[in-house]
């Protein structure tokens, strides 16, 4: 049995796709930053608060800033494409959308890694929270860059040999 044909993408089709597809991983994005930041700020009215050692409170304090900077670039897109779209330059809202995107996930890496290393630190103490915080960092940065950069470059592989020897295998 044959394969259908698809006719070729237009690049205004392929342009709203990319957007479609950039604002579904944003509405991921925002959703958990937005639950970071809301257990972030409730930390300061629990109990064992003031207890905390001059070094938690200060990586706290940078952890609130990572979360409110890591949920102002996933809202970012938003406003560049209300600012942009009705002028046409879909491809231009796409490509800071998309650096918006990569730029956020860096952001969100960090807060996390840094949320779980101040739980640790302050549940266990320091030397349990740079040993999970430091591993935590290194699952992030594979499954979040290593990955992707993987699954890329075989998708490339299988392309280019498949442009030489017919279909790509399923």
């Amino acid at each position: 049995m044959s394969e259908p044909v698809h006719e070729p993408e237009s690049e205004t089709s392929k342009l709203e796709r990319n957007w479609t597809e950039l604002l579904q991983e944003l509405r991921v994005v925002q959703t958990g930053t937005q639950i970071l930041t809301g257990f972030l700020l409730t930390l300061p009215f629990q109990a064992q608060f003031p207890a905390l050692t001059p070094f938690q409170r200060t990586l706290y304090l940078c952890l609130v800033i990572g979360a409110a900077l890591a949920t102002a670039l996933a809202l970012a897109p938003v406003s560049v494409h209300r600012a942009l779209f009705r002028l046409g330059d879909k491809r231009q809202i796409v490509d800071t959308g998309n650096g918006l995107a990569i730029v956020t996930l860096a952001v969100v890496a960090l807060v996390l890694t840094g949320t779980i290393t101040f739980v640790f630190d302050v549940v266990v103490g320091d030397t349990a929270a740079l040993v999970v915080g430091s591993a935590a960092l290194v699952v992030l940065a594979s499954l979040w860059v290593a990955l992707p950069l993987r699954v890329r470059s075989r998708g490339r592989t299988e392309n280019s040999s498949s442009d030489h020897n017919g279909p790509p295998r399923a």
